[in-house]
């Protein structure tokens, strides 16, 4: 890892942040992980952090959503916690994703996305954005966006539904897009996603593997969230008219009958209502080997369901052909007697030395988590 420590920084002086004095300081206290496995805080008092990406250097940029701003985290002595926070951002409209690449940070903004030139080596005086492409939709619904580079090194970027449950005329809603570095050459290829915030590459086979959230409304127990696969480029995943494997939709699903349209189903039907994040494949060294290219999800907790549900981290195992053959917890703990929440995680990223970044956007926080044997 390096450790960046080429320029003075100044210190970020954030604002008075509420903490629920009832949640232990310790996590270890209340978050229950598999044997070995320890959870520490990476940095505290960071306004609603969202979406994470870090870059060669070991600086951690995080978005956010409600507070509209981007922060710069560096652990400048290597200890695992963070000893300079910087605002590199504010104002913005819900900067949930950010994503680094050859020097740069890009930065969602619902419409936009937003390029901050060789921002490691100017954290101190942060440059004015560069728009990549202001040609997204603007609305708020599903709006803020989750990005990530893919192996083709182009920049993946979804289209939320503008609603609950509708059927909009303009193609662009429900997707998965990608383009260019440079913003040029916008294509889809998926469709039927209702809301993914969270993806990331199969590291054998190169595929995209993505979250997404099912619609509201009809119950608690239904329909499922998901975890998906795309295997063809332009496949449809059921979005408005199938949700999970065979549940149709009470307003548009005889229309999809009717349609004759391929829907691809999920990999794994997750828990209704759990509302899955970031999720990652497990590529390190760190923790047992059991764990390698398994998926990892931040299940961030249902809102509106009669108990809740989710609060945790999840584990969705896969066999040798990319079946799913489990779907079981990893890290529990932030719902507290079905009831009170002390913690929503977010999202993940894994550091140079194997263990996980997690944000959680309910404590201002980020955890990371480790594994010993000794």
């Amino acid at each position: 890892m390096k450790v960046f420590t080429s320029i003075l920084f100044t210190s970020l002086i954030m604002g008075c942040m509420y903490v629920d004095p009832d949640i232990p300081e310790d996590p270890n206290i209340y978050v229950n992980l598999p044997d070995g496995f320890s959870i520490e805080l990476y940095a505290g008092h960071i306004e609603n952090p969202r979406g994470m990406a870090l870059s060669p250097n070991g600086i951690l940029y995080v978005g956010s959503r409600s507070a509209g701003n981007v922060y710069a985290l560096v652990d400048i002595d290597g200890n695992f916690e963070v000893d300079r926070k910087m605002k590199i951002a504010s104002g913005l409209n819900m900067p949930v994703g950010v994503a680094w690449k050859d020097g740069d940070l890009y930065v969602s903004a619902v419409d936009k996305i937003l390029r901050y030139s060789q921002i490691d080596y100017r954290l101190d005086n942060p440059p004015a954005p560069e728009i990549v492409t202001d040609q997204f939709p603007s609305d708020q619904s599903h709006g803020w966006k989750y990005i990530a580079f893919g192996p083709d090194d182009k920049l993946y970027i979804p289209v939320g539904a503008p609603c609950n449950i509708c059927d909009p005329e303009d193609e662009i809603y429900s997707t998965i897009t990608r383009i260019n570095s440079d913003g040029s050459d916008r294509e889809i290829i998926a469709h039927g996603v209702r809301n993914t915030v969270g993806f990331d590459w199969h590291p054998e086979t190169g595929e995209l593997w993505f979250t997404d959230n099912g619609r509201d409304r009809m119950g608690d127990d239904i329909p499922p969230c998901e975890l998906n696969r795309l295997v063809h480029e332009g496949a449809h995943f059921g979005f408005p008219w199938l949700h999970g494997n065979d549940v149709l939709d009470p307003e548009f699903g005889e229309e999809g009958l009717n349609s004759n349209l391929e829907m691809t189903p999920p990999v794994r039907e997750l828990d209704p209502h759990v509302a899955p994040l970031g999720m990652l494949f497990y590529t390190g060294k760190m923790f047992p080997e059991e764990y390698k290219n398994q998926v990892f999800i931040a299940e961030h907790g249902s809102w509106n369901r009669s108990e809740k549900i989710g609060y945790r981290i999840t584990l969705v195992t896969l066999d040798d052909e990319y079946n799913a053959t489990s779907y079981q917890p990893f890290a529990e703990g932030w719902l507290r007697d079905d009831e009170n929440v002390y913690g929503r995680p977010v999202d993940l990223i894994q550091y140079f030395d194997g263990s996980l970044l997690l944000s959680d956007d309910y404590q201002n926080k980020i955890y990371r988590i480790s594994y010993s044997d000794k």
